[in-house]
């Protein structure tokens, strides 16, 4: 039986195979297309090797896995390959071959240890390893042919992130049709409702964050309840006259409580620090102690991590 590929052939029936050992190229064919999610993981035999393993690498990339039923080793690496090959949604392929029932193969692969996994495109080997790699090497062989993957969920996180905000609550909302339910997306669209700053928004934000199981809910998850009690309960005031009394007296803590308080109210968490930042350096008093409290308990519900890391830092300066 004559296994003919492009770039790599492969003699087996006589009991004999190749001597040379496949080359690895460095630049292999592309193989665009993406596997169905029912073929992502598959047992391959030497009766079927030339079409599962060969034919299907001209089309997508093919992870040969080549394992025993006694190999410890093997146990080990497999069930990872198998997830890797279902994150990686139909990037490429795992094929898994047990040496044991496929000796002409084996001998044509030349494999002398096991766990040993071949990567095929464009009907032809490219790459290898041995042995139970960690997951992060394993990706990062995958990577390096077939480039990281994400899945449709987070490319569309991704484009919504880069959109205008009609355009991104848009996209989040059409992207929760397909994906009810889903943590992230609808913990990025809370953030979008809760930026819109209406008395709705809040209601709709405040609804999706209770739907979300408590299981699956995460650290972004308490400060978006927090940000939309600060913003729905705003603070009465004009910022204006608020700003006017503290141009006239800088020690006037009251107006920058009140204007700390509405800054922090609209999502503008830096400048709403800075008032409170002011208090815990001019006083020593009462005063300072209620700013600290306060900021403590904006941090937790601010989104943006360099006003919190700068707000951390000042009060600390300021308190010692």
């Amino acid at each position: 039986m004559n296994y003919n590929t492009t770039g790599w052939n492969m003699k087996l029936g006589s009991g004999s195979a190749n001597t040379t050992p496949p080359t690895y190229a460095a630049a292999p064919p592309a193989a665009p297309a993406q596997a169905p999610p029912e073929t992502y993981v598959f047992d391959v035999t030497e009766a079927d090797f030339q079409t599962q393993v060969l034919e299907t690498s001209m089309q997508v990339p093919v992870l040969l896995d080549c394992w025993a039923p006694w190999c410890g080793p093997c146990k080990s690496l497999g069930p990872v390959l198998e997830k890797l090959a279902r994150e990686y949604g139909g990037a490429f392929v795992l094929a898994k071959l047990n040496t044991e029932e496929a000796p002409q193969v084996s001998a044509a692969l030349r494999i002398r240890s096991i766990p040993q996994c071949f990567l095929f495109i464009g009907g032809r080997p490219v790459d290898q390893f041995t042995g139970a790699l960690p997951e992060g090497q394993l990706r990062a062989f995958l990577d390096k042919h077939i480039g990281p993957q994400i899945s449709e969920v987070e490319a569309i996180r991704q484009e919504a992130a880069q959109a205008e905000p009609a355009a991104a609550e848009a996209l989040l909302r059409e992207a929760l049709t397909y994906e009810p339910g889903h943590a992230e997306l609808t913990l990025d669209l809370v953030e979008r409702l809760v930026a819109k700053g209406e008395a709705g928004a809040f209601d709709e934000a405040q609804a999706l964050l209770d739907g979300i199981a408590t299981a699956e809910r995460t650290a972004r998850h308490e400060p978006l309840v927090k940000r939309i009690a600060l913003a729905r309960f705003r603070p009465q005031g004009d910022p204006a006259a608020l700003q006017a009394r503290i141009a006239a007296n800088p020690k006037d803590f009251d107006a920058r409580f009140d204007l700390g308080a509405l800054l922090v109210s609209e999502s503008k968490f830096r400048e709403g620090f800075e008032q409170l930042l002011e208090i815990v350096l001019r006083d020593k008093a009462e005063a300072r102690e209620k700013a600290r409290k306060q900021l403590v308990e904006w941090f937790d519900a601010c989104p943006d991590a360099a006003a919190v890391s700068h707000g951390r830092r000042y009060l600390g300066m300021y308190l010692n």
